[in-house]
C-alpha cells in the first residue's frame, strides 16, 4: 500500500510541475459512427487512465440521457454502453506540457497531435466528429483538419459546448439540449452480455 501511494504521489508532482503529459489511448471500434474529441484529458482522467475521470464533469451523466444507461455504472459498462451507441472517445492532443488541467494552462508549441486522420481513415462507419468543447475544435481545426483523408473531408464536425466543470456557465440541461443533435446516430438500445473494455 505504501508503494502504490508514493507511485501516486509521483504521478500527482510530474503531472502537476508542467512535464510532459501523455494521452489515454483511443476507446474506438470498428463501428464507430461519433467520434468525440476532446482536446486533452484533465490531472484526474490521466491519475485514473479514464475518460471524464472528475467527479464534476457532465459527460458520463449527459452521455447517459443520450444513450440510454445508468451514469452509475461502473467504467466498463459505460464503456461498453457508449460503443454499443455507437460512439467512440478520443482527444485531438496526444501529448503536452501543462500544469494543471486547464486547457489554458498548455505550453503553446509543446502540443503533439494523436494521429486522428489515419484513425478517421479506418473508421468506415463514421457519421459525425464531435469536439467536446471549443479547445477541442480549434485543437481540431489546426493539427487535423489540414491532414483529413479525402473521403473524410465532407464528414459533419460540431463544436459543442464543453462539459467540463471549468465551462460553469452551462448547465446539465443546456448541455444535454446542445449534445442532443446527436441522436440521430446514437443507438439507445440495450447492449449485449457485457464485455472487457480497455481503458
Amino acid at each position: 500500500m505504501c508503494a502504490q501511494k508514493n507511485v501516486v504521489h509521483e504521478v500527482v508532482v510530474h503531472v502537476m510541475s508542467g512535464v510532459i503529459l501523455q494521452g489515454l489511448p483511443a476507446q474506438v471500434d470498428s463501428q464507430c459512427r461519433v467520434l468525440v474529441l476532446g482536446s486533452m484529458p484533465g490531472a484526474i482522467s490521466l491519475h485514473a487512465s479514464r475518460y471524464y475521470a472528475h467527479p464534476r464533469n457532465r459527460f458520463w451523466p449527459l452521455m447517459a440521457t443520450l444513450c440510454g444507461f445508468d451514469a452509475a455504472l461502473d467504467y466498463t459498462q459505460r464503456m461498453q454502453y457508449l460503443q454499443h451507441a455507437g460512439v467512440g472517445l478520443w482527444d485531438v492532443i496526444g501529448q503536452c506540457q501543462r500544469s494543471g488541467s486547464l486547457d489554458a494552462a498548455i505550453v503553446r508549441g509543446s502540443e503533439v497531435a494523436n494521429p486522428l486522420p489515419a484513425l478517421i481513415a479506418d473508421l468506415p462507419a463514421l457519421e459525425v466528429i464531435a469536439c467536446n468543447g471549443g479547445a477541442a475544435h480549434a485543437a481540431f481545426q489546426r493539427w487535423v483538419r489540414p491532414a483529413l483523408p479525402v473521403v473524410a473531408v465532407a464528414l459533419p464536425v460540431l463544436a459543442l459546448p464543453s462539459t467540463s466543470p471549468a465551462n460553469a456557465a452551462w448547465s446539465l440541461p443546456r448541455l444535454r439540449e446542445a449534445w442532443g443533435q446527436l441522436r440521430p446516430w446514437l443507438d439507445a438500445s440495450e447492449p449485449p452480455t457485457a464485455r472487457p473494455c480497455g481503458g
